[in-house]
C-alpha cells in the first residue's frame, strides 16, 4: 500500500498538476466550515438542522432529515482530516460531534424495536448513504466499530433486499415496500459493497458490487444510449457516486472498462449542459434532497483528480473545473455578517437575503471547498515529496492572503502570527510556514 501511494505521489508530481492550482483554498475551507458548524450543527447531538439555528421552525423542519445527515457529517469528516494535525483542539471538538452523530443514529426517524443498530430505514438508499459515512468515519478516527456497523447494516438490511430480474440482472430496490430499482440506490449500494470488500477482504462483497454494477451498466446501455448518464435526468449525486464505484472496482479487479466508465460518467457530470449552467454545476432544485446532491458528487470528482491511473488530460480537465466552481462560490459569498455565511443553490449567484438558508445548499458548498482544499493539499504534498519546485499562488498578485484560526482573512499589516492556524499559507505569492 505504501509503495502504491509513493508511486501515485510521484506520478502526480511529475505531471505538474500543481501548476494549474492558482488559489489557496485552505483558509477558505476553514471559513465556510466554521460558519456551517455555527449555523447548522446541533453540537450536543452531532446532527444538523435543515435551516439555521435561529429559525423558529428548525426542529420541525429537521424531523425527517436522515440521509442528508450522512453528507453533512461527511463534509465535516473531510474538514477533520484536513485540520486534525494542525488544529488539535478544533479536531477534538469535531470528534465529539462525530461520536454524538453516531450515538444519535444520524437523526434516523424510522424506528423499529427489532433493530439493534438504530440505522434501519425503509429506504434502502438512505442506509447506503449512512453506511458510506460510517466507513469514512472509521477511516478518519481509526476505529473499526463504525465500519463494523456499516457492515452489519449492509449484511442485515441492504443486501437481503436485492433481487434479480428475468434476465438475471441483480440490483437493490428503492425501499422495503417498493421493489422498483433505481440509480440513486444502486450507485451507493455498489460503492458500499466495494468499500466493504476493501476493508474486510470478503469475496462476497466484491461479487455483490460487480452484480450491482452490471445491473446499472445494463440500465445505462439499454435505456440511456450509454452516453455517460447514470439516470435521466442526470443528477450529480448518482453521476459522482457511480463513477466512484466504478473507480473502486477498477482498482479491485484491474479491469480497465470500469475506469473508462468512471471517466466517462465524471466527464458528463462536469461538462454536459444537463448538469451545468454557464460553466458551473447547475442548481438542481431547492428541496433538501436536491440541494445536497452536489455535496455527494464533489468528493468523488476530486478522487478522480488524485488517481494517477486516470489519464492526465482528464485529471487536468476535472481540476480546472472544480477549482473554477470553488472560486465562483467563494466570490459570491457574503462574508459581512460572518459567521452567518450561506451558500446558494447555484454557486454562480449570491444567496437571496430574503430567503431562508438551506442546510443542503450549505453542505454542498462546504463539500466543494473542503474537497478542493483536500485536492490541492494532496497535490502539493506529492510535489514536495518529489522535490518539484514550488508553484506560486497566481491569485495573490502580490497581495497578502493570510487566514486566522477560524478561517477569516487577516488584514494586511496585522500582527497575526499568534492567531494563525498552523500550516501552509500564501503571502505575496510565497508559502509561509506557521509552526
Amino acid at each position: 500500500m505504501l509503495m502504491l501511494w509513493a508511486t501515485a505521489m510521484t506520478a502526480i508530481a511529475d505531471n505538474s498538476l500543481t501548476s494549474l492550482i492558482d488559489t489557496d483554498f485552505n483558509g477558505k475551507a476553514d471559513t465556510l466550515t466554521t460558519a456551517f458548524i455555527s449555523q447548522f450543527l446541533n453540537q450536543s447531538k452531532g446532527t444538523f438542522w435543515a435551516v439555521p439555528k435561529d429559525q423558529s421552525n428548525r426542529d420541525a423542519e429537521t424531523t425527517y432529515i436522515y440521509w442528508q445527515q450522512a453528507h453533512a457529517m461527511d463534509a465535516l469528516i473531510y474538514s477533520y482530516e484536513r485540520i486534525k494535525s494542525s488544529s488539535p483542539t478544533k479536531a477534538n471538538a469535531y470528534e465529539r460531534y462525530m461520536k454524538a452523530w453516531y450515538n444519535n443514529h444520524a437523526n434516523n426517524w424510522y424506528h423499529d424495536n427489532n433493530d439493534p443498530t438504530g440505522f434501519l430505514n425503509e429506504f434502502t438508499d438512505d442506509m447506503c448513504w449512512i453506511s458510506l459515512t460510517l466507513l469514512h468515519l472509521s477511516e478518519a478516527l481509526g476505529d473499526d466499530r463504525y465500519a463494523d456497523m456499516a457492515k452489519q447494516v449492509f449484511d442485515d438490511y441492504i443486501e437481503p433486499r436485492g433481487w434479480a430480474d428475468e434476465k438475471g440482472f441483480w440490483g437493490l430496490p428503492w425501499k422495503s415496500t417498493d421493489n422498483g430499482r433505481n440509480a440513486c440506490t444502486n450507485a451507493p449500494g455498489c460503492l458500499v459493497s466495494s468499500k466493504l470488500y476493501l476493508k474486510y477482504g470478503d469475496e462476497k462483497y466484491m461479487e455483490t458490487a460487480i452484480k450491482i454494477c452490471t445491473y446499472q451498466l445494463n440500465e445505462m446501455k439499454t435505456k440511456l444510449n450509454n452516453d455517460g448518464r447514470v439516470e435521466n435526468p442526470p443528477l450529480t449525486y448518482t453521476q459522482g457516486t457511480f463513477a466512484e464505484a466504478c473507480r473502486q472496482l477498477y482498482h479491485i479487479t484491474g479491469e480497465s472498462a470500469y475506469l473508462q466508465t468512471a471517466i466517462k460518467v465524471t466527464t458528463y457530470m462536469l461538462t454536459n449542459g444537463s448538469c451545468t449552467y454557464q460553466g458551473i454545476l447547475r442548481d438542481e432544485g431547492p428541496s433538501m434532497d436536491q440541494s445536497i446532491f452536489k455535496a455527494v458528487a464533489i468528493p468523488y470528482a476530486v478522487n478522480m483528480v488524485l488517481d494517477e491511473k486516470v489519464p492526465l488530460s482528464s485529471r487536468k480537465t476535472f481540476l480546472r473545473y472544480l477549482q473554477t466552481n470553488a472560486k465562483t462560490l467563494w466570490n459570491n459569498l457574503d462574508l459581512s455578517n460572518y459567521p452567518k455565511v450561506y451558500c446558494n443553490y447555484y454557486w454562480g449567484e449570491p444567496v437571496d437575503p430574503t430567503a431562508v438558508p438551506s442546510m443542503g445548499a450549505m453542505t454542498s458548498g462546504v463539500s466543494l471547498m473542503e474537497n478542493v482544499a483536500r485536492m490541492t493539499i494532496k497535490l502539493k504534498e506529492a510535489e514536495e515529496a518529489a522535490g518539484v519546485p514550488e508553484v506560486k499562488d497566481k491569485e495573490s498578485n502580490g497581495v497578502s492572503k493570510m487566514y486566522s484560526m477560524d478561517g477569516r482573512r487577516v488584514a494586511e499589516g496585522t500582527s497575526f502570527h499568534d492567531s494563525l492556524r498552523k500550516g501552509i499559507y500564501v503571502s505575496n505569492g510565497k508559502k509561509v510556514i506557521v509552526k
